[in-house]
């Protein structure tokens, strides 16, 4: 008998290959939900003839292949505005294109809009055509098509309710979904409860036996801790906890959720993340725009409510929370509740917090109207487009390590970013004159726009004189993988389908965040007005004293 590979006899090396792209194509078909039928048209295998198959790609213990849908649908209200047309339709034809969506899977719109299916299918069709992350498709295009459906009505129409009840009903006959449907609230705030009690009226949120039905809001949930509990009592005399999905978009993002593969998967990172090695950290989430035709919801919102409330907090819980006992919801929920209950305001809040409104100015090369000036507000209003506090977290760890979060419209530049900057070297034998132009080191995660992490660290000039300066060695996506990143609703609405909570921040969360901005927001509402800051600039004045009083300064993005 001849030899093979390593001296494998070819029969038998043969029979290897055979058997493995054999076992390949019965994958794939069987991920598909094709019959099996054996390969090459062949009768099955006995052994594979038992009927009870469990897909491999949704073994909940292998989080390495791609997890794929089941049937399910989803129903999204407010589907006419921007959110829907730039971020969410376009995510489900992304997911499709990707194969991560059931052969059968079903769009259906709820809007006030006179539209037929097809009218509504062609809206997907040029939302998607124009801010779809894949390229377009015509096969998947139109096994989507199938499955989009369009009712009209307002919220309190109980005949818009009965047909997209009587909708769903002939979607799980003729698409296959099982019963198992997603409600997505694109509307409001104000319209949650009176969606929510249109489903509990119209049996919408209650599944059949073997099937679920889950509810996804956006946020701003509440505008204050009380109104926030109202409505979590609301949706969850409808809806279960563990059925409701608050969708943080911040979290879907990849470089969030590399934080943690940073922190707990390395050896190198965690034994320096603690109040030993780091001196301060600064969570940053800046825009290079202003309200545009926001107005009627930005003002009397801010930005401390839109932004450092729920993203800012919940990147702050993940930066220092600690390791959770598995990657699930559960233990994931344990710890970020940990640190949102250790933290603690300053003790002077007019010292350690600060509020601004952009003015005239210029950016981008135009001059811009100042927060006064903009259509639709109120030239006395006192809502902030800046906000910026400095919190403590008491605990063990990071015991007397301030923690500073900004936010601002009209900013230098759109970003996000985490950065972890450490102590000074506690004893240097260069003189002061080498280490003049040295900073501190620090860890630099990049959540937009360039996704990414910098680690900032010394080295010496090349010379012949000892001079150190700060250099950067820089991780980014886009050139360490050949797989670009999904959209964070692309990852979201997956997981919402899948019934994974780990990226949804849970109603405890709501809360205890708003039990720390609320002091902040009675604050502010009896003393002064905010501050003035040019548009184009990093903030206003009282910013950057707030963190000189502190020694520190502010980071420059």
């Amino acid at each position: 008998m001849s030899e093979g590979i390593e001296g494998i006899p070819q029969t038998a090396e043969q029979e290897t290959k055979g058997t493995k792209e054999e076992k390949e194509a019965r994958a794939a078909q069987e991920a598909a939900g094709v019959e099996q039928t054996g390969v090459s048209g062949h009768a099955p295998r006995t052994e594979h003839a038992d009927t009870h198959f469990e897909n491999p790609l949704r073994d909940p213990r292998d989080r390495r292949l791609p997890r794929i849908a089941g049937p399910s649908g989803l129903v999204i209200f407010g589907v006419t505005g921007d959110l829907s047309r730039k971020k969410l339709m376009p995510a489900v034809y992304d997911l499709a294109n990707r194969g991560l969506l059931p052969p059968g899977f079903s769009l259906v719109g709820f809007a006030r809009r006179d539209w037929e299916d097809q009218d509504f299918a062609q809206v997907v069709h040029d939302a998607v055509r124009e801010h779809a992350r894949t390229p377009f498709r015509e096969e998947v295009w139109q096994q989507l098509a199938e499955g989009m459906r369009f009712i009209p009505g307002d919220f309190d129409d109980d005949t818009a309710f009965k047909q997209l009840r009587s909708a769903v009903e002939e979607l799980d006959a003729s698409r296959g979904t099982s019963g198992n449907y997603a409600f997505y609230l694109s509307v409001p705030p104000k319209f949650f409860p009176k969606v929510v009690q249109q489903l509990k009226k119209h049996k919408l949120a209650s599944a059949p036996e073997g099937s679920w039905r889950r509810a996804v809001i956006e946020k701003p949930f509440g505008h204050d801790l009380g109104s926030a509990e109202r409505l979590n009592a609301i949706v969850h005399d409808v809806f279960d906890p563990e059925q409701v999905f608050r969708i943080d978009h911040y979290l879907g993002k990849e470089t969030v959720q590399n934080l943690l593969a940073l922190r707990f998967a390395n050896q190198m990172f965690e034994p320096i993340w603690n109040r030993s090695y780091v001196d301060h950290v600064q969570i940053t989430m800046a825009e290079d725009i202003g309200i545009g035709g926001r107005a009627g919801y930005y003002d009397g919102i801010g930005a401390a409510r839109d932004v450092i409330q729920n993203h800012l907090l919940q990147l702050m819980a993940l930066t220092a929370m600690e390791e959770p006992a598995a990657f699930d919801a559960a233990s994931l929920l344990t710890e970020k509740l940990k640190v949102l209950k250790a933290v603690r305001l300053p003790q002077e809040l007019g010292q350690g917090t600060v509020r601004g409104q952009y003015a005239a100015g210029w950016q981008g090369g135009m001059k811009v109207r100042g927060y006064l000036e903009e259509d639709g507000i109120d030239p006395s209003s006192t809502t902030d487009t800046y906000a910026a506090v400095r919190l403590q977290v008491d605990n063990r760890r990071w015991a007397g390590v301030p923690f500073y979060l900004r936010t601002g419209k009209r900013l230098g530049r759109r970003v996000t970013e985490i950065a972890v900057v450490f102590q000074r070297a506690p004893h240097s034998p260069f003189d002061s004159t080498a280490t003049e132009e040295l900073g501190s080191n620090a860890i630099v995660i990049r959540v937009q726009p360039d996704e990414g992490m910098t680690v900032r660290f010394g080295s010496k000039v090349p010379g012949t004189s000892m001079e150190i300066r700060d250099v950067t060695m820089d991780f980014a996506y886009g050139e360490s993988f050949t797989e670009s990143s999904p959209e964070a609703y692309e990852r979201l609405i997956l997981d919402v389908l899948l019934g994974d909570a780990n990226l949804f921040p849970r109603h405890q969360e709501v809360e205890e965040s708003w039990k720390i901005l609320d002091p902040i927001e009675q604050y502010w509402a009896t003393h002064g007005r905010p501050a003035q800051y040019a548009s184009g600039s990093w903030g206003p004045e009282e910013a950057d004293e707030m963190l000189a009083r502190d020694g520190r300064s502010w980071r420059r993005p």
